[in-house]
């Protein structure tokens, strides 16, 4: 039964930093690339960043780009967010997402972006930026 298991959000102040966490079982991390996503109070599940198998190639949403890091470590069977420079608009219910696909090239990041790729998903976890 695989699980993904995400920590790490809470409330923090506009500037602020947060790191989330994303820990996986029940599968082989390393044949899985992994993404988060997040869902504002009234709005559609959005992408965030995406990592792949190896930590190689990452790819961000604009809105975050710059701010956020993604990062995994195998060994830990963990996915990483590190948030920076918080805003207000980042307040959401995060979620990881495991996806054994990955783009075949540079220019076909993009596809990963895509929620309908991810094959299992995280509870979620919240997190709070105040102005």
């Amino acid at each position: 039964q695989v699980q993904l298991v995400e920590s790490g959000g809470g409330l923090v102040q506009a500037g602020g930093s947060l790191r989330l966490s994303c820990t996986a079982s029940g599968l082989t991390f390393s044949n899985y690339a992994m993404g988060w996503f997040r869902q504002a109070p009234g709005k559609e599940r959005e992408f965030v960043a995406a990592i792949n198998w190896s930590g190689g190639s990452t790819i961000y949403a604009d809105s975050v780009k710059g701010r956020f890091t993604i990062s995994r470590d195998n060994a830990k069977n963990t996915v990483y967010l590190r948030m920076n420079s918080l805003k207000p608009e980042d307040t959401a219910v995060y979620y990881c997402a495991a996806t054994e696909m990955w783009a075949t090239s540079a220019q076909a990041l993009g596809v990963m972006t895509s929620a309908i790729l991810y094959d299992y998903w995280g509870q979620g976890t919240q997190v709070t930026v105040s102005s």
